[in-house]
């Protein structure tokens, strides 16, 4: 058990670095939370006219949640991996160094299933990617992929896995509530335009 407390810790601790506005105050961008949707993940810094730090951002926000679940399941078994993968993503969510006003967790989401199981990685990043480039939303992409996410653990029998899963998506769903709004209402920012 105290592994499993200390691997959620872990992750948290990697889950709640800012990449976004680390590497937009370091390229002497305007605060990130002061344009488009204010969020500090990857489609907002490409909303600075970026491409390079939005890329670098969504790498590094899915690769932090890699590592937590990689690293903890190394050190304390596998449940210590889906602690700290659960961690690193509630980090991205509430950092405690921004307040707990963080990221909405779809590249975190996406780096956490890389790290638990590859092939569940494959057909949630497959199927975000023909999302969004089909109707150009990012929101849109992340809804339908953090849904078909948990759906892949049941088919493949891995319950736990599934719940840890659904979990993280209606949480998703939840920071996505004002996207989910503007994707009714048809105003909607699409990916690749500018604030």
């Amino acid at each position: 058990m105290q592994q499993v407390i200390l691997a959620l810790v872990v992750g948290y601790a990697l889950g709640a670095i800012p990449f976004g506005l680390l590497l937009t105050r370091l390229a002497g961008t305007k605060d990130l939370r002061s344009i488009g949707s204010g969020n500090i993940g990857a489609t907002n810094v490409l909303r600075t006219g970026r491409k390079d730090l939005a890329a670098a951002t969504l790498l590094l926000d899915a690769l932090k949640g890699t590592a937590a679940v990689l690293l903890c399941r190394h050190f304390g078994g596998f449940e210590a991996g889906m602690a700290a993968g659960l961690g690193a993503f509630l980090g991205h969510l509430f950092p405690v160094w921004l307040r707990f006003k963080g990221g909405k967790g779809v590249a975190t989401f996406l780096g956490v299933t890389l790290g638990i199981w590859w092939p569940a990685f494959l057909v949630a990043a497959a199927v975000w990617l023909g999302i969004a480039v089909a109707s150009r939303y990012s929101s849109l992409a992340a809804l339908v992929a953090s849904v078909a996410t948990p759906v892949v653990f049941l088919l493949a029998h891995l319950p736990g896995d599934a719940l840890l899963f659904a979990v993280m998506a209606a949480l998703l769903w939840w920071k996505h509530a004002p996207n989910i709004a503007r994707l009714r209402a048809g105003t909607e920012g699409r990916i690749g335009e500018k604030a």
